[in-house]
Protein backbone atom coordinates (compact mmCIF):
# COMPACT_ATOMS: atom_id res chain seq x y z
CA UNK A 1 0.00 0.00 0.00
CA UNK A 2 1.56 3.79 -0.58
CA UNK A 3 2.02 6.12 1.63
CA UNK A 4 -0.86 8.01 0.65
CA UNK A 5 -3.61 5.40 1.28
CA UNK A 6 -1.62 4.48 4.39
CA UNK A 7 -2.34 7.80 5.54
CA UNK A 8 -5.53 7.88 4.21
CA UNK A 9 -6.68 4.69 6.15
CA UNK A 10 -4.56 5.36 9.60
CA UNK A 11 -6.59 8.73 9.79
CA UNK A 12 -10.04 7.36 8.93
CA UNK A 13 -9.70 4.55 11.73
CA UNK A 14 -8.44 7.61 13.78
CA UNK A 15 -11.28 9.73 12.84
CA UNK A 16 -14.06 6.78 12.50
CA UNK A 17 -13.17 5.58 16.07
CA UNK A 18 -12.59 8.89 18.26
CA UNK A 19 -15.28 10.03 20.23
CA UNK A 20 -14.81 14.01 21.94
CA UNK A 21 -12.79 16.16 19.69
CA UNK A 22 -9.52 16.37 18.57
CA UNK A 23 -8.12 15.98 21.98
CA UNK A 24 -9.08 12.50 22.22
CA UNK A 25 -7.79 12.03 19.14
CA UNK A 26 -4.15 12.90 20.07
CA UNK A 27 -3.31 8.94 21.51
CA UNK A 28 -4.47 7.54 18.82
CA UNK A 29 -2.98 9.64 16.50
CA UNK A 30 0.45 9.03 18.28
CA UNK A 31 -0.07 5.56 19.03
CA UNK A 32 -0.58 5.04 14.96
CA UNK A 33 2.23 7.48 13.81
CA UNK A 34 4.95 7.09 16.41
CA UNK A 35 4.77 3.97 17.84
CA UNK A 36 3.04 1.26 15.26
CA UNK A 37 4.28 2.95 11.95
CA UNK A 38 7.37 4.89 13.24
CA UNK A 39 6.85 8.01 10.63
CA UNK A 40 7.98 10.29 13.15
CA UNK A 41 9.54 10.25 16.80
CA UNK A 42 8.02 11.46 20.06
CA UNK A 43 9.69 14.46 20.59
CA UNK A 44 8.87 15.97 17.06
CA UNK A 45 5.49 14.76 17.50
CA UNK A 46 4.61 16.72 20.68
CA UNK A 47 6.08 19.49 18.22
CA UNK A 48 4.04 18.66 15.80
CA UNK A 49 0.95 18.75 18.51
CA UNK A 50 2.03 22.07 19.81
CA UNK A 51 2.11 23.65 16.36
CA UNK A 52 -1.13 22.26 15.52
CA UNK A 53 -2.45 23.93 18.99
CA UNK A 54 -0.86 27.13 18.13
CA UNK A 55 -2.63 27.09 14.42
CA UNK A 56 -6.01 28.41 13.78
CA UNK A 57 -8.67 26.04 13.37
CA UNK A 58 -9.55 22.31 14.33
CA UNK A 59 -6.84 20.31 16.48
CA UNK A 60 -7.70 17.27 14.74
CA UNK A 61 -7.36 18.58 11.16
CA UNK A 62 -4.39 20.51 11.95
CA UNK A 63 -2.83 17.28 13.32
CA UNK A 64 -3.90 15.20 10.05
CA UNK A 65 -2.17 18.35 8.41
CA UNK A 66 1.12 18.34 9.51
CA UNK A 67 1.79 14.99 10.43
CA UNK A 68 0.58 14.24 6.37
CA UNK A 69 2.80 16.72 5.02
CA UNK A 70 5.59 15.55 7.34
CA UNK A 71 5.05 12.06 5.88
CA UNK A 72 4.04 12.66 2.21
CA UNK A 73 4.41 16.40 1.07
CA UNK A 74 1.00 17.80 -0.29
CA UNK A 75 -0.57 14.47 -1.45
CA UNK A 76 -0.06 12.90 2.50
CA UNK A 77 -1.53 16.30 3.87
CA UNK A 78 -4.49 15.75 1.60
CA UNK A 79 -5.00 12.51 2.15
CA UNK A 80 -4.76 12.59 5.68
CA UNK A 81 -7.06 15.10 5.85
CA UNK A 82 -9.43 13.87 4.12
CA UNK A 83 -9.23 10.51 6.30
CA UNK A 84 -9.57 12.23 9.23
CA UNK A 85 -12.66 14.09 8.10
CA UNK A 86 -14.56 11.85 6.11
CA UNK A 87 -15.78 9.83 8.81
CA UNK A 88 -16.71 12.62 11.30
CA UNK A 89 -18.83 14.12 7.81
CA UNK A 90 -20.49 10.93 6.97
CA UNK A 91 -21.59 10.16 10.54
CA UNK A 92 -23.06 13.70 10.92
CA UNK A 93 -24.79 12.90 7.78
CA UNK A 94 -26.18 9.80 9.47
CA UNK A 95 -27.30 11.85 12.23
CA UNK A 96 -28.85 14.48 10.49
CA UNK A 97 -30.80 12.22 8.78
CA UNK A 98 -31.82 10.11 11.20
CA UNK A 99 -31.07 11.15 14.97
CA UNK A 100 -34.04 13.48 14.73
CA UNK A 101 -36.64 10.82 15.36
CA UNK A 102 -34.79 8.88 17.87
CA UNK A 103 -33.52 11.88 20.35
CA UNK A 104 -35.99 12.03 22.77
CA UNK A 105 -35.91 8.11 23.61
CA UNK A 106 -34.44 7.61 27.21
CA UNK A 107 -31.99 4.99 26.21
CA UNK A 108 -30.09 7.35 23.47
CA UNK A 109 -30.24 10.02 26.12
CA UNK A 110 -28.13 7.32 28.66
CA UNK A 111 -26.22 6.36 25.67
CA UNK A 112 -25.09 9.87 25.47
CA UNK A 113 -24.34 10.46 29.33
CA UNK A 114 -22.06 7.38 29.43
CA UNK A 115 -19.97 8.28 26.61
CA UNK A 116 -18.96 12.15 28.19
CA UNK A 117 -16.73 10.21 31.66
CA UNK A 118 -15.12 7.95 28.82
CA UNK A 119 -14.56 10.87 26.49
CA UNK A 120 -12.93 12.86 29.78
CA UNK A 121 -10.49 9.63 30.50
CA UNK A 122 -9.71 9.84 26.44
CA UNK A 123 -8.36 13.54 26.92
CA UNK A 124 -6.78 12.77 30.82
CA UNK A 125 -4.61 10.24 29.27
CA UNK A 126 -2.81 11.61 26.37
CA UNK A 127 -1.80 14.87 28.47
CA UNK A 128 -0.57 12.81 31.31
CA UNK A 129 1.61 11.19 28.18
CA UNK A 130 2.34 14.40 26.72
CA UNK A 131 3.30 16.19 30.65
CA UNK A 132 5.88 13.00 30.58
CA UNK A 133 7.25 13.78 27.47
CA UNK A 134 7.31 17.41 27.82
CA UNK A 135 9.61 16.89 31.10
CA UNK A 136 6.69 18.30 33.55
CA UNK A 137 7.81 17.59 37.00
CA UNK A 138 6.85 18.55 40.33
CA UNK A 139 8.78 21.01 40.45
CA UNK A 140 7.60 22.91 36.98
CA UNK A 141 4.11 21.85 37.29
CA UNK A 142 2.71 25.31 38.60
CA UNK A 143 2.89 26.42 34.84
CA UNK A 144 0.89 24.55 33.07
CA UNK A 145 -1.79 24.94 36.17
CA UNK A 146 -1.34 28.84 36.05
CA UNK A 147 -1.74 28.57 32.19
CA UNK A 148 -5.58 26.89 32.59
CA UNK A 149 -6.61 28.84 35.47
CA UNK A 150 -5.54 32.14 33.85
CA UNK A 151 -7.24 30.82 30.58
CA UNK A 152 -10.53 29.37 32.61
CA UNK A 153 -11.05 31.38 35.77
CA UNK A 154 -9.55 35.04 34.50
CA UNK A 155 -10.26 34.77 30.88
CA UNK A 156 -6.91 35.34 29.92
CA UNK A 157 -6.32 35.51 26.39
CA UNK A 158 -4.69 31.31 24.95
CA UNK A 159 -2.39 33.56 22.68
CA UNK A 160 -1.32 35.56 25.49
CA UNK A 161 -0.65 32.58 27.22
CA UNK A 162 1.32 31.44 24.58
CA UNK A 163 3.32 34.39 23.80
CA UNK A 164 4.26 34.68 27.46
CA UNK A 165 5.81 30.88 27.24
CA UNK A 166 7.89 31.91 24.37
CA UNK A 167 9.28 34.74 25.60
CA UNK A 168 9.72 33.14 29.11
CA UNK A 169 11.66 30.09 27.41
CA UNK A 170 13.54 32.44 25.23
CA UNK A 171 14.34 34.71 28.48
CA UNK A 172 15.03 31.24 30.55
CA UNK A 173 17.86 29.90 27.76
CA UNK A 174 19.40 32.74 28.02
CA UNK A 175 19.52 33.14 31.10
CA UNK A 176 20.52 29.16 31.48
CA UNK A 177 23.29 29.94 28.58
CA UNK A 178 25.59 32.93 31.03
Amino acid sequence: MSKCLRLFATFFKIGAFTLGGGYAMIPLVQREVVDNNHWIGEEEFLDLIALAQSAPGIIAVNTAVFVGYKIDGVRGLIMSVLGATLPSFLIILMIAMFFTQFRSYPQVEAVFKGIRPAVVALIAAPLYKMAKSAKVTWKNMWIPIAAALLIWLAGVSPVLIILTAIVGGLVWTAIDNL
